[in-house]
């Protein structure tokens, strides 16, 4: 079973008071939820997987134990998030060395969430980039009729030939193409920026007629109208979207702590921006954050708390959802 592959966190819960003001008094294990959780939380923790040296796979226990540094409410938004149901389902088993068995476990398992709570919104934690081919797999075995678009934030289109790479973190979104998972008209990447892409990927991108929407003309035309005009876009054209995060679309400066860290990026401001509005639309059901990495971040962990800060900027718009 599926089930038998998603492990507790090594973390505890330890709240004892009756008063929820902080995130890990909060997020509850998924099996102490009751009802249907607004969100699934689960860990995808996998980075062999990745074309850069990447130690991805400790992100999702970091995320977790950063969660004592952050309050439920949001200032800025006057949100309380605590009036959110959010039940962590632990992280996908890996295998030591067998990377085709880790990600049909990260398959099943997303299939197994999404069937299991179809109303809730699951949010996965990465892990490398490869990990979202797989729930994006798994979630169209559950919703084989129905269609599935990406909205991707990324510096790259990751369009690589698994056939060359094996399914790498450079591959995911040809995979689904390749795969007749997901159709590349119905996949928009922003963040796209400076000399991070070889002309063949873009050919590729172009052939499959993915939207690609450099952060230069998204900035121009207003990093959240282009936000809202893609999602509008997409909403448009297929049943759900599924929304990834790819950490490296941030700028060196913001996120020092990607495998493939580079200049001219987001800012961190602009990315939370960006992730609170993606939380208002309904029609995005699927996110997850991957390619941070805790081992190449400073001792104040400013990618990991950025990280975490994004998650929580998405689940404000999950509260400010109509």
């Amino acid at each position: 079973m599926s089930e038998n592959w998603l492990q507790a966190p090594e973390w505890q819960w330890t709240n004892t008071v009756d008063k929820v003001e902080f995130v890990y008094q909060w997020v509850k294990p998924l099996k102490d939820c009751y009802g249907k959780p607004d969100v699934i939380l689960y860990g995808a923790p996998i980075s062999r997987s990745s074309i850069s040296v990447s130690g991805a796979s400790q992100y999702p226990d970091e995320f977790r134990r950063l969660w004592k540094k952050y309050a439920t409410y949001n200032l800025e938004e006057d949100v309380d998030l605590s009036n959110l149901q959010v039940g962590d389902a632990g992280d996908v088993s890996m295998h030591t060395t067998d990377i085709l068995l880790s990600h049909q476990r990260i398959e099943a398992a997303t299939k197994y969430l999404v069937e299991k709570y179809p109303e809730s919104t699951t949010c996965m934690i990465g892990g490398d980039h490869s990990v979202t081919a797989c729930a994006i797999r798994g979630i169209k075995q559950k919703y084989s009729q129905e269609s599935i678009g990406i909205l991707q934030l990324d510096t790259h289109l990751d369009v690589r030939d698994p056939k060359e790479l094996g399914p790498a973190n450079g591959t995911p979104i040809r995979q689904l193409i390749d795969g007749h998972v997901v159709q590349g008209n119905h996949i928009v990447n922003i963040g796209l920026h400076g000399y991070y892409n070889a002309k063949f990927l873009i050919d590729y991108a172009k052939e499959h007629e993915i939207q690609m929407i450099p952060l230069k003309k998204a900035r121009n035309k207003g990093i959240l109208y282009t936000i809202r005009e893609s999602i509008a876009f997409l909403s448009s054209q297929v049943d759900r979207i599924y929304v990834t995060v790819d950490m490296d679309v941030l700028d060196i400066a913001f996120g020092p702590g990607v495998p493939a860290s580079t200049t001219g990026g987001m800012t961190s401001a602009e990315l939370f921006d960006i992730l609170l509005e993606i939380g208002k639309h309904a029609n995005v059901k699927h996110i997850d954050f991957v390619c941070l990495d805790p081992t190449k971040d400073s001792p104040v962990q400013e990618t990991v708390k950025i990280g975490v800060h994004a998650w929580l900027q998405f689940m404000t718009g999950r509260a400010m959802k109509e």
